[in-house]
C-alpha cells in the first residue's frame, strides 16, 4: 500500500514572519495526526528557519532545485550536499518552471535526478505537457520522453526510490485543473509504462498530481486509483488550505 504524500512547493514566496505563521499553523493543524506524509519545500534561504520551526513534528522538508554539480565555481547554485546539511529529505527536480523559464531540458533534469539520488535525497521528478501538446494529442509522448531521459540515465529501479509528480503545465497557476479522470488517465499511463519494464517499481512508486490543487477539488482528485497525493503550489502558502488538502488525502 503506497502512503500518500502532500508536498508544498512555496516557489519564490515567503518571509521570516510569514513562514513562522504558516509553519506554526500547519504544525498545530496536524497535531491530531493524518495518515498522509506531509512535506514543505521553501526557498533555499529559508530552509534553516523551516528546519528549526519543524523540530518535534512529523513534517518533512526539501529543496526546490539543486545543481547537477557537486561544488565549485557555480555562482548562485545549491548543491545536494548543502541540502543534506539541513537534513532535507526531498528535492524537486524538473519543475515545469525550471524547464520553461530556465531552459532545463530532459538531459539536464536527468543529471539532477541522478545527482540527488546518489547523494541520498529523494527526487520529486516533475513531468507534464503544455496546452498545445495536450491539444495536439501528444500528452503521452511528452510524458514518455521526459521519463525515458531519467530511466536511461538512472535505470528503472531508481524510479521506485523516487516520487513522480504529474503537472499539466496548462493547469499550473492558471486556475484550470485537469479533471480527476484526465489526471487519472495520465497517472495510469505512467504506471503502465513503468510496469512494462518493472511491475514492482510501477506498483511502488508514488505519483502525485500537481496543477491547481485546492481544498474543493483535492478529495475528488485523490480518490483516483493512481493518484498518490499532490505537489501543491499556491494553496501551500495558506495554512488552512494546505491542511484541508492534507486531510483530503
Amino acid at each position: 500500500m503506497r502512503q500518500t504524500l502532500v508536498a508544498g512547493n512555496w516557489k519564490m514566496n515567503g518571509s521570516r514572519e510569514g513562514n513562522r505563521r504558516l509553519i506554526e499553523g500547519i504544525v498545530a493543524g496536524l497535531k491530531g495526526g493524518v495518515s498522509t506524509e506531509v512535506a514543505v519545500c521553501p526557498p533555499a534561504i529559508y530552509i534553516p528557519q523551516v528546519v528549526e520551526l519543524l523540530q518535534g513534528s512529523d513534517i518533512r522538508w526539501g529543496g526546490q532545485n539543486l545543481s547537477q554539480h557537486d561544488a565549485g565555481a557555480f555562482t548562485g547554485e545549491i548543491s545536494a550536499a548543502m541540502l543534506l546539511d539541513y537534513a532535507c529529505r526531498y528535492v524537486i527536480v524538473g519543475h515545469s518552471e525550471r524547464r520553461s523559464l530556465y531552459g532545463e531540458d530532459d538531459a539536464l533534469v536527468a543529471k539532477k535526478f541522478v545527482v540527488a539520488q546518489q547523494a541520498g535525497l529523494i527526487p520529486i521528478l516533475c513531468v507534464g505537457e503544455l496546452l498545445e501538446e495536450r491539444e495536439a494529442g501528444e500528452t503521452e509522448a511528452v510524458i514518455a520522453r521526459q521519463l525515458d531521459a531519467v530511466i536511461e540515465a538512472a535505470g528503472t529501479q531508481a524510479i521506485g526510490e523516487a516520487v513522480i509528480a504529474y503537472e499539466p503545465v496548462w493547469a499550473i497557476g492558471t486556475g484550470k485543473t485537469a479533471s480527476p479522470q484526465q489526471a487519472q488517465d495520465v497517472h495510469a499511463f505512467i504506471r503502465e509504462k513503468l510496469a512494462v519494464q518493472n511491475a514492482a517499481v510501477a506498483d511502488k512508486v508514488r505519483i502525485l498530481y500537481g496543477g491547481s490543487v485546492k481544498p474543493d477539488n483535492a478529495a475528488e482528485l485523490f480518490a483516483m486509483q493512481d493518484i498518490d497525493g499532490g505537489l501543491i503550489g499556491g494553496a501551500s502558502l495558506d495554512a488552512e488550505s494546505f491542511l484541508a488538502i492534507c486531510r483530503a488525502s
